[in-house]
């Protein structure tokens, strides 16, 4: 039984909360899972103390026995000195898209055509 550590969500709408949990990759997001290893706030402020709690020894435990984190919660795991996170490398991102690169190649073609026409009745 492969296991992951992921977030449950709870709370009313538009007010969430979510609880830090392991459970059977199998299970729905909010369904039945093993055990609830934390909770995680995002109505706190950033640097309130209780936006994420994590009970550690649990968490490791459920590591060791290779439970897998989800990109979130490793990310909580990261922060509180648990797991390591991967620093990610996108250079692709900022790039803009096809019709955004042809829209601009377009504009400054015709801004190059307008120019060699301006330069050609001045003289």
């Amino acid at each position: 039984m492969s296991t992951k550590i992921r977030l449950a969500r709870g709370g009313s709408k538009k007010r969430p909360y979510y609880r830090i949990v392991v459970a059977d990759v199998r299970a729905p997001r909010d369904g039945r899972f093993i055990e609830k290893v934390g909770s995680y706030n995002p109505m706190l402020a950033k640097d309130h103390p209780e936006r994420v709690t994590l009970i550690e020894e649990r968490v490791k435990h459920w590591l060791g026995l290779g439970a897998q984190p989800t990109d979130r919660v490793l990310r909580f795991l990261d922060q509180a000195g648990i797991a390591n996170r991967a620093a990610r490398n996108n250079p692709n991102k900022a790039t803009p898209g096809k019709k955004a690169q042809e829209r601009t190649k377009r504009d400054a073609d015709a801004a190059a055509a307008a120019a060699a026409e301006g330069e050609n009745a001045e003289a």
